[in-house]
């Protein structure tokens, strides 16, 4: 099982966006995923992997404004996985699991030639 952390604590605000101050309009977003299997290599190691990236999110109509100072991570996530949409962000998380099953299940080596 893997769970997943999304973290949408940097974002990028308008200082000013019709009559209310801080208005996030762009979150950078880092998603990380969390193996419940362990590292045979390294015992108090979980497999995990990263995504980051960046989302714009449409401020035009803003309903039920939020004081910046209010605004709380879980909110952010919420709102970057609407402004995402389910497709998008099932893919990140599917990433994310084929990533860990590559560090589970390896396909690949890296090699050293001796002489």
């Amino acid at each position: 099982m893997i769970t997943y952390d999304w973290n949408c604590k940097t974002v990028e605000a308008y200082v000013e966006q019709n009559g209310e101050a801080d208005v996030v309009y762009n979150v950078h977003w880092q998603v990380t995923g969390a193996s419940d299997e362990v590292d045979p290599n390294s015992p108090e190691t979980f497999y995990q992997a990263t995504n980051i990236g960046t989302q714009t999110l449409d401020t035009s109509a803003i309903v039920d404004f939020i004081p910046f100072d209010q605004v709380t991570n879980a909110e952010v996530v919420a709102w970057t996985q609407a402004a995402m949409g389910a497709e998008q962000v099932t893919q990140i998380e599917a990433n994310i699991a084929s990533q860990i099953d590559l560090e589970i299940n390896p396909v690949t080596v890296t090699l050293t030639v001796g002489q």
